[in-house]
């Protein structure tokens, strides 16, 4: 049954290039696991409805609040609590599992041309 085949993160990692663009690879309790590779700036937000988790699997990021910063290097992890605004960025390419309800919106209530479609799988 193919159910029961691990997820190998590297090759899920290694299947796509785009920047922004979270991936489910998982699906647990009504939470998605989703993989997304991190470049750049990305955009103010909030998600007035669920905490978010960030865990670094290869690389490292920062995750911007109005009153600080929180840096992650690989295999850290760090859980945003709903309603918080914040920015993630990336000096250079990094992969990053997020963990979410599904359906959740990437760019929460800010909106925009970075909005990923939610609902993708790899």
């Amino acid at each position: 049954m193919n159910d029961l085949m691990p997820i190998n993160l590297e090759k899920k990692f290694s299947a796509f290039t785009d920047h922004w663009e979270p991936k489910i690879v998982a699906r647990m309790n009504g939470y998605d696991l989703k993989l997304v590779k991190f470049q750049g700036e990305f955009v103010w937000h909030r998600h007035g409805d669920t905490d978010e988790v960030f865990f670094v699997h290869k690389g490292e990021m920062s995750i911007f609040f109005r009153d600080g910063v929180v840096r992650l290097r690989q295999g850290e992890l760090f859980v945003v609590p709903r309603g918080v605004e914040h920015k993630p960025a990336a000096a250079g390419e990094c992969q990053v599992m997020l963990i979410e309800p599904a359906g959740t919106v990437n760019t929460g209530d800010a909106g925009g041309e970075m909005t990923a479609a939610a609902d993708v799988w790899i």
